[in-house]
């Protein structure tokens, strides 16, 4: 059993982390919770009161309470950095919201921190574990695509009035957005050899923060990985678009998860986050006979939760850290370099 705390309250908590962890009392006690409002959410407070939970507003309650074996940073992103090197400072093992600093820098001298103390850290990467994500790897896993060339991946909204005049890069796009779709392709391929940007402001065409953006990703063997977003998109683009040398591979839906969580459907509802057939991936290659197979292939069940069963494996059983140390760093380069160099310029990333 693992005593865990929040530092967070508020809508990421309470439908992203909170509803899986109730699936999973048996591995995990949520001890504390440190909000700044008390009383802001009191149903939600009171039900895990009444399961012994304490709340307060004081972070260093947190610090001081020697049985608390994780803490998990859900504040805005801007503080990810510094509550986290408090954290570890403290001697405490972290789990932190993504992205988990503002730079390369800072997220270099967290992870050595966490090194250095013997402690762990890992970003909330939980779309790891998107319906939609594990269907590709699945897919890309049985070979049916040949040596893959081309990944292309969306994540697409329609919020025209949404714009954000100025701000920190933390708060852009390419760091809110883009930071799920690096670490996926991160996870499947590592670091690529080179990059190239397009990060864009428009529905604020005078703002200097990037809501649009577009980052290949060039890897050995030709193939080409590619993530992209708007708030724009009034026409649904494929989530995932997958070409290879014996085949190609498209889904339109994203996962389920989000839209049911929205809901107020909750995680353990019989059909939670499950695809509907018609929503399905179309997979159409050449099989070893030359013979042209079109299919559907079923969704994998996606579940956020999982990634705390990950967490638990590393902390109580010495698992490796689902997010590696150098994938961390890799994602957090990836997202530094966009926001520093020239729009349209190849990057190159030595040792890559």
């Amino acid at each position: 059993m693992l005593n865990i705390a929040y530092i967070g309250f508020g809508k990421s908590t309470n439908r992203y982390h909170l509803p899986y962890l109730k699936l999973r009392l048996d591995q995990f006690k949520v001890g504390r919770i440190v909000t700044p409002t008390l009383g802001k959410r009191p149903a939600d407070q009171f039900e895990w009161e009444t399961t012994g939970t304490i709340f307060s507003t004081d972070v260093q309650d947190i610090i001081n309470d020697s049985t608390i074996d994780l803490v998990v940073v859900v504040t805005p992103s801007s503080s990810h950095y510094t509550m986290t090197k408090r954290l570890l400072e403290a001697g405490k093992n972290v789990l932190v919201d993504k992205p988990m600093a503002a730079n390369f820098d800072e997220a270099k001298i967290l992870v050595d921190l966490a090194r250095k103390q013997g402690l762990f850290i890992m970003p909330y990467q939980s779309r790891r574990f998107d319906s939609d994500f594990l269907t590709v790897k699945q897919v890309i896993g049985n070979g049916y695509l040949g040596r893959l060339v081309d990944l292309e991946v969306h994540m697409d909204h329609y919020r025209p009035n949404d714009g954000i005049f100025e701000g920190p890069a933390i708060d852009g796009s390419l760091y809110g957005h883009g930071v799920h779709l690096v670490d996926q392709v991160v996870s499947l391929f590592g670091a690529p050899k080179s990059a190239m940007y397009d990060l864009r402001a428009t529905r604020i065409l005078e703002a200097t923060l990037d809501d649009q953006i577009e980052v290949n990703m060039f890897y050995k063997n030709a193939l080409k990985a590619t993530i992209q977003t708007t708030e724009l998109a009034t026409i649904q683009y494929p989530k995932w678009q997958l070409r290879g040398t014996h085949g190609t591979f498209i889904k339109y839906d994203v996962d389920e998860q989000e839209n049911d969580l929205k809901a107020g459907i909750m995680p353990g509802t019989v059909g939670f986050g499950v695809d509907a057939p018609q929503n399905y991936g179309k997979l159409v290659y050449f099989n070893q006979s030359g013979d042209r197979i079109e299919k559907m292939v079923p969704s994998v069940l996606g579940d956020y939760g999982r990634i705390y069963d990950s967490v638990f494996d590393t902390l109580v059983n010495g698992a490796p850290k689902l997010v590696s140390d150098e994938q961390m760093l890799t994602v957090m380069k990836l997202l530094s370099t966009g926001v520093s160099t020239d729009s349209n310029k190849l990057v190159s990333f030595s040792g890559n």
